[in-house]
């Protein structure tokens, strides 16, 4: 079958440029002026509109159990709501449940498959370190799995010892991963934790007083010394400190093989909207900072320090007491109420992979802060590059997957929850005026959203196999 996508201007992360796109058997397979002389089954109009290329989000988590519930978006719920907002791709975590990785990634591909409405990979979580799993790690490969997230939090479930992140990272320069890290201390952590219990701040807000920012700066500068030390590529997720940034720069004015991410939370909010009555919707981990934080954070974005924006996905209930209607549907599922009167037993997570690029777009190309290139590259080109998709996605070029957003620059919409498809009783966004939306989203050459229509369906996504040894950049 046979697409033309017409009279749009194709936005990519280096120029803009009006021309039609030729979509056959999914691919992109020509693009130029007027292609209309060409037999078609379908053209679509896109006058007055960019072109842009799917949303790539490389940081989200799907059905992840936490704190006796888990995220309330699943695999097809996810997704949908990726797609609304204009991401064809999302990347998702694999948690590690002993020494048996094969086993950890078949299981969560066994849960994903039958779910999944739009494409995906994996990351695989490396929680707990020994030889046998350092001899499993090379056979990740065989499984299109090329990158590995460690911890220097979370120092009962997920930490890993500095020494072990060492002989991870030896084991990923060899075989060409790319090592992700959570940058927090959690020996720090913990002790505040205590304290704040035993003098009794269990508020939302003492979740972030408890995770300070000078804990994430020098945790940033070790990852990168471990990556100066061993020659391995290092990709830092959620970057939410100004002086991580600043950690950043200096590493990559060494020539050093690091990169960084940060979230549209980060760009937006403070540790006052933690102290806000529903503060509870602000927690995650890392948590949000000040504005001085938010501003080096867009400075960052705007510079290339910090090359992508993601979102760490991975949304609760507010009041999972409470129903709400998904799809004709009642759901309640058990959520950030299960932590009134102790912010310890708040689930750690907030909504995002809806809102990333229609928040990012108003606050970012419409207010001049970044270029719609800029806006192309940190979610969709740089995402697929550092982490293998690219030219298959994050790309509107011949040969590439037809992974296509038809973006209105002009609609504006009053933004929340009935925007943003997340299957989730709140949003951090609600009542904000957007102005740029997307009109039409394309899967593989096929429509999947169409104004406020879902067109798409559970198990159409594909998952996507990678390769090692991507570039840095």
């Amino acid at each position: 079958m046979k697409k033309i996508i017409r009279g749009g201007t194709i936005v990519s992360a280096s120029d803009e440029y009006k021309a039609d796109i030729l979509i056959e058997d999914e691919k992109i397979t020509q693009i130029g002026i007027d292609l209309s002389n060409l037999d078609a089954d379908e053209i679509v109009d896109a006058n007055g509109k960019l072109i842009l290329p799917g949303g790539v989000d490389v940081h989200t988590h799907f059905d992840l159990p936490m704190f006796n519930t888990i995220s309330s978006d699943d695999h097809y719920t996810g997704h949908k709501a990726a797609a609304f907002g204009g991401t064809t791709t999302v990347m998702d975590f694999v948690p590690q449940s002993g020494n048996d990785l094969r086993k950890d990634v078949m299981g969560w591909l066994e849960k994903s498959e039958p779910k999944a409405a739009i494409d995906y990979g994996f990351h695989m979580n490396i929680s707990q370190f020994n030889e046998e799993v350092a001899d499993q790690i090379p056979g990740l490969i065989d499984l299109g799995i090329t990158s590995l997230k460690v911890f220097t939090a979370y120092n009962s479930t997920l930490r890993l010892q500095d020494a072990d992140i060492f002989k991870v990272m030896r084991i990923a320069k060899k075989y060409g991963f790319l090592t992700m890290l959570h940058a927090e201390n959690g020996d720090i952590i913990d002790i505040l934790v205590q304290e704040a219990i035993a003098d009794g701040n269990l508020t939302p807000e003492w979740h972030a007083h408890t995770r300070p920012a000078w804990g994430a700066v020098e945790a940033v500068a070790r990852g990168i010394s471990f990556s100066a030390h061993t020659g391995a590529p290092l990709y830092i997720v959620h970057m939410n400190a100004a002086g991580e940034v600043d950690q950043l720069e200096y590493g990559r004015d060494l020539g050093l093989p690091v990169m960084g991410e940060t979230c549209p939370q980060y760009l937006f909010f403070t540790v006052e909207n933690l102290q806000q009555p529903d503060g509870s919707k602000w927690i995650c981990s890392p948590p949000m900072r000040t504005e001085e934080d938010n501003q080096r954070l867009w400075t960052g974005i705007m510079d290339g320090t910090i090359q992508v924006v993601g979102t760490d996905h991975c949304p609760f209930f507010y009041n999972g007491t409470k129903s709400i209607k998904y799809e004709g549907m009642e759901v309640r599922i058990p959520g950030k109420e299960l932590g009134i009167g102790d912010f310890t037993k708040i689930p750690n997570g907030l909504p995002g992979v809806g809102d990333r690029l229609p928040i990012l777009w108003t606050e970012g190309v419409g207010k001049g802060r970044i270029t719609s290139n800029q806006f192309v590259a940190v979610t969709a080109s740089n995402p697929a590059k550092i982490f293998g998709l690219y030219p298959q996605k994050g790309v509107i070029q011949p040969g590439s997957d037809a992974d296509i957003v038809i973006w209105d620059p002009e609609m504006k919409v009053t933004y929340g929850v009935e925007w943003s498809q997340h299957r989730t009783d709140y949003n951090l966004y609600e009542g904000w005026e957007l102005e740029g939306y997307p009109e039409k989203v394309f899967l593989r050459g096929k429509c999947i959203v169409d104004g406020k229509k879902w067109l798409g369906k559970a198990g159409a996504g594909k998952f996507i196999e990678r390769v090692p040894f991507s570039p840095i950049i």
